[in-house]
């Protein structure tokens, strides 16, 4: 299985147009850049009404499984993709829970109607750190975590820890009781077993 190479880049538009280069690791992209890398994804272009307009728009550069088109793209040049986005601002979220309304046979009023999206392309790259730029510690990922720091939670840093892989806070501790066993209540060093 080939490893997708992403391009290294100051920006998005680069890494479409002109990288500097491709790496699949951090290591080979920071040896390309002369300098260090962040991995990142942007969203670019003009925004699509359809997912399908958004695919014949680029056609060729990904994925296109629908009948007729049938595309597939080398798994090395993987870094791009279509992504669905709100267009416009973000609707707000109710702060006060829905009350019943009882009205015309029914329990709830009828829902909001959901936002309207466009679809937008997707670059995934690593872009060239510029001088000066300041690197940030990732703050903590689970809530109570940030409670306990009093890390505000960014909505644009908790979009970008959506697209990252789940990783534990602190390692899971094995079992020291099974499903069916309890801890005498006399002796809590004594494992029985419950049936």
């Amino acid at each position: 299985m080939n490893a997708v190479l992403f391009p290294v880049a100051a920006s998005a538009q680069q890494a479409l147009s002109a990288p500097l280069g491709r790496a699949a690791r951090q290591a080979d992209a920071a040896r390309l850049a002369a300098g260090e890398v962040a991995f990142v994804s942007e969203a670019v272009g003009p925004a699509f009404a359809t997912r399908e307009a958004a695919l014949d728009a680029f056609a060729g550069r990904l994925d296109d499984e629908r009948p007729g088109h049938g595309r597939t793209v080398a798994p090395e040049d993987r870094f791009l993709g279509l992504r669905e986005v709100i267009a416009g601002p973000a609707p707000r979220r109710r702060s006060t829970p829905m009350r019943p309304s009882y009205q015309d046979g029914r329990r709830w009023p009828k829902p909001p109607a959901p936002p309207e999206t466009v679809w937008r392309l997707s670059v995934s790259y690593w872009r060239v750190r510029q001088a000066g730029e300041a690197v940030l510690a990732p703050p903590p990922m689970d809530a109570q975590a940030r409670r306990r720091t009093g890390a505000a939670a960014d909505p644009r840093e908790l979009r970008r820890r959506l697209d990252e892989p789940l990783q534990a806070v602190k390692p899971q501790q094995a079992l020291d009781i099974g499903l069916f066993e309890i801890r005498l209540p006399d002796a809590p060093h004594i494992v029985m077993p419950d049936e």
